[in-house]
C-alpha cells in the first residue's frame, strides 16, 4: 500500500509539471503578433522580430526602430495595435537611402523602390520568367535547373535532376504471354 501511494505521489507532480509546460506553450502561441502578413513570436524583441518579415534586413529594422523612436529591446508582445499600424505604415513608406533598397532601377519603370513580403516574391518570379523569355544566360540556367551564379556543377546540384532508368523499367514490365 505504501508503495502504491508513493507511485501516485510521484505521478501527480509530473502531471502538474506537464500542465504548466502546456500552459506556457499556449501563452507562447497566443503571443504571436501579425505584421504585414507575417506571424512574429511575441518573445522576440523588436529589432530581431522585424527581420522575420520578408524584405526587412537588420539595417532596415534598425532604421524603422530609429524612425519610430522605439527601443530595440522592447518585446513584440508589448506593442499596442496603434504601434503595429504605425510600424506597418513606416515599412510601406520607407524613407531610406537608395543603396539600402532592394529594387534599384526597376526595368519596367526605372524607379528605385523597396519591396516587402509577397510583392518581393512576385517580382522575383516575373524577373525569372522575363530572363527565360529573352533566353539570357541566367534564364537558360534557370530553365535547366542549374546554378545561376557561377557555382561549380561537378559535385553539387544533382538532387534536382530527375532520376530515370530503373524506376521506368519496373513500371513497363511486360505482361506474361497469353496462350
Amino acid at each position: 500500500m505504501s508503495e502504491e501511494k508513493k507511485g501516485k505521489e510521484i505521478k501527480k507532480p509530473e502531471k502538474e509539471k506537464a500542465k504548466e509546460i502546456y500552459k506556457q506553450k499556449d501563452e507562447y502561441y497566443e503571443s504571436l503578433v501579425r505584421i504585414l502578413g507575417y506571424d512574429i513570436p511575441g518573445t522576440r524583441n523588436i529589432y530581431s522580430g522585424f527581420t522575420k518579415i520578408k524584405g526587412v534586413s537588420w539595417a532596415i529594422s534598425n532604421a524603422v526602430c530609429l524612425a519610430l523612436k522605439m527601443p530595440h529591446s522592447k518585446k513584440i508582445s508589448e506593442l499596442s495595435k496603434e504601434e503595429i499600424s504605425k510600424i506597418e505604415d513606416t515599412l510601406k513608406n520607407l524613407q531610406i537611402p537608395d543603396f539600402m533598397k532592394n529594387r534599384r532601377n526597376d526595368p519596367e519603370h526605372g524607379h528605385t523602390k523597396h519591396l516587402l513580403s509577397n510583392d518581393l516574391e512576385i517580382t522575383r518570379d516575373f524577373d525569372i520568367k522575363r530572363m527565360k523569355k529573352i533566353k539570357s544566360y541566367k534564364g537558360v540556367r534557370h530553365t535547366f535547373h542549374l546554378p545561376v551564379r557561377g557555382q561549380r556543377t561537378r559535385s553539387h546540384f544533382r538532387a534536382k535532376k530527375v532520376a530515370t532508368g530503373m524506376a521506368d523499367r519496373k513500371k513497363k514490365k511486360e505482361a506474361p504471354a497469353k496462350w
